[in-house]
């Protein structure tokens, strides 16, 4: 199977807000919480990885909301068209969760970029911890799967902030035996868009 490493990509999602708010609506329910693992503390806010010290975000009016990024293993049982639906099931949560906001379609002044990546490191495989960017390895380790939250100037690309969180554990394909348990998929996205969002209010003030 051929190698699937992180995808990284500028979006134009301010028209999915419209239509796809209302399916994620039907999302519900709540994932086992690892709580050794979880991003928030005991009085809900995300604990960040990572806050830069020139960070200013009193400047920025809107969000662009990047693609998520995804990575699965070179080995990964879970074929592409699972990975994509993956992918936009997350995509669709977190845009929903975000529909508030201001949102800007390319970059610009006073623009924060936005993107969620999922990380999937239970099974990396040879040399699969150093596929993916080396500040994502300092954060992720082998055996977890886990859901990153990255603000970023729009113009620069500088990392504002980054949080990570490894509460949510849905089920993806891993053998013929094991096939990806959609509903886990789709409470993972809600919660962890819900959780992006509190991350991003903390930020700005919200």
């Amino acid at each position: 199977m051929p190698d699937r490493p992180m995808y990284r990509t500028r979006t134009k999602s301010v028209w999915l807000i419209g239509t796809l708010v209302f399916v994620c609506a039907a999302f519900g329910g709540c994932s086992a919480v690892d709580t050794r693992n979880a991003a928030q503390n005991q009085s809900g806010n995300v604990e960040p990885d990572y806050v830069a010290s020139n960070a200013d975000f009193s400047k920025y009016e809107r969000l662009q909301i990047d693609d998520l990024g995804i990575y699965f293993p070179q080995n990964s049982f879970t074929p592409p068209e699972e990975i994509q639906r993956i992918r936009e099931v997350f995509q669709i949560a977190l845009v929903a969760e975000l529909h508030s906001y201001a949102l800007a379609e390319a970059p610009g002044p006073g623009t924060l970029a936005v993107q969620a990546t999922l990380i999937d490191f239970r099974n990396p495989g040879e040399g699969g911890l150093t596929s993916v960017r080396e500040e994502l390895r300092d954060i992720a380790s082998k055996g977890e799967l886990l859901f990153m939250m990255e603000l970023r100037d729009s113009e620069s690309n500088a990392v504002l902030a980054r949080a990570a969180d490894r509460s949510q554990v849905p089920t993806f394909a891993t053998s013929e035996s094991v096939a990806t348990d959609w509903d886990s998929v789709d409470e993972a996205a809600q919660n962890w868009a819900a959780l992006f969002r509190r991350f991003l209010d903390q930020n700005l003030g919200r």
